[in-house]
């Protein structure tokens, strides 16, 4: 009985190829477009930037910072007639400024007032590129600074001596590869895509009410629980084939696009298949709860991807919960999606194993348990009333 409902099943998806291509194409053009949108704001790109540079110094100290400079970012522009409409307008990311008195400054024992190199951005400007500029030229001044002082003290400076970079070092604590844009999308839209089945479940569920199929089956003593679950066995299939598909955009299309390659080596896998089967049964119970909630074609549509949407934006699915303000954090955690994203991000990025995924994948058993067990009771209380 349930192998003839599951087919049953499976041949109401193959009748709608378009919907179903939609679940595979819609996560996979997201993690493209994301992953190549957001590359620069995880790993920012300040020397693909065009700057000009405005200086009067023809001192040793200011041309020492300009060689420096253009060793790290390239060669400047020519200085634009007017440096602001340029920058303005974009056609510029920054006009790196060193005022006439910059190289007697730095060589002085006290600190002169005023500012003696500025940076002038593109309004437009990520933070983090802002951020990453505004420090590298302050070590590059202090670095010079430095060997003026040593220079006056000892009478002689040793090349690199006084490179800040010596002493500070930066590494994360995982083992894996650095998080990238990749990293964060192909998980989240994965679970994006995970969860869209609920405007097909709900729909075909709808269709299946008015033509009176679930009544029949009704008449033909098929238990309520073994319909439940012969509409959501061959969604299981369907999960599991975008879980694959995803990652293989992740691994092999994304570096011949230009992006990253999400790295697979070394992770933990039965900890990744653990968290994909929590998730599956999370979105396959929320799906499940909608289809036994709404009556009709818009009302699947409008409820489904509103929720979806809502979890989504809520969760760091759109946004990483990283940049969001403390209180959007602490919502982020009421987020089925956001519980789905931090257990592959435990193993992606953390190398979590089994123990490290406990905790969401516990999170997601309980709300696919309370859906399923809510939808069933939807079900009786609906077939009952027709």
């Amino acid at each position: 009985m349930l192998a003839a409902l599951i087919r049953k099943e499976l041949l109401a998806l193959l009748r709608d190829p378009h919907g179903l291509a939609a679940l595979f194409v819609m996560p996979a053009a997201f993690i493209v477009i994301m992953s190549l949108a957001l590359q620069d704001t995880y790993r920012p790109a300040t020397r693909q930037l065009a700057y000009a540079v405005a200086s009067a110094d023809s001192g040793e100290p200011a041309q020492t910072l300009l060689a420096r400079w253009r060793a790290t970012h390239g060669e400047p522009v020519a200085l634009p007639a007017d440096p602001r409409e340029a920058l303005t307008s974009g056609r510029l990311g920054y006009v790196l400024s060193v005022t006439p008195d910059f190289s007697a400054s730095v060589s002085q024992l006290t600190l002169p007032p005023g500012v003696k190199a500025r940076l002038e951005t593109d309004p437009g400007l990520a933070h983090a590129l802002f951020r990453s500029l505004e420090a590298e030229l302050a070590a590059a001044v202090g670095e010079l600074r430095a060997d003026a002082v040593q220079e006056r003290f000892t009478g002689l400076v040793t090349p690199g001596a006084n490179a800040i970079a010596r002493l500070v070092g930066a590494e994360r604590a995982s083992a894996g590869a650095r998080p990238t844009a990749v990293q964060q999308n192909v998980p989240a839209w994965l679970v994006f895509g995970m969860f869209f089945v609920v405007t097909a479940i709900a729909s075909l569920f709808v269709q299946e009410t008015r033509d009176g199929t679930l009544a029949r089956l009704l008449t033909l003593g098929v238990p309520r629980r073994v319909q439940v679950l012969a509409k959501a066995l061959p969604y299981l299939g369907v999960n599991a084939i975008q879980a694959a598909l995803m990652l293989t955009v992740g691994v092999w299309l994304m570096p011949l696009l230009g992006g990253d390659r999400l790295q697979l080596a070394g992770i933990h896998w039965p900890a990744l298949l653990l968290v994909l089967a929590a998730t599956s049964g999370a979105a396959i119970g929320f799906a499940l709860l909608v289809a036994c909630l709404v009556r009709t074609h818009a009302q699947a549509a409008a409820l489904g991807a509103s929720c979806n949407l809502l979890m989504a934006a809520i969760g760091g699915i759109m946004v990483p919960v990283f940049v969001m303000p403390p209180a959007m954090q602490a919502a982020a955690t009421w987020s089925p999606m956001n519980w789905a994203l931090d257990g592959f991000l435990q193993v992606l990025l953390r190398d979590g194993d089994l123990t490290a995924v406990l905790p969401a994948v516990a999170r997601l058993g309980a709300f696919a348990l309370v859906m399923w067990l809510a939808a069933l009771l939807l079900f009786r209380h609906r077939t009952r009333q027709a």
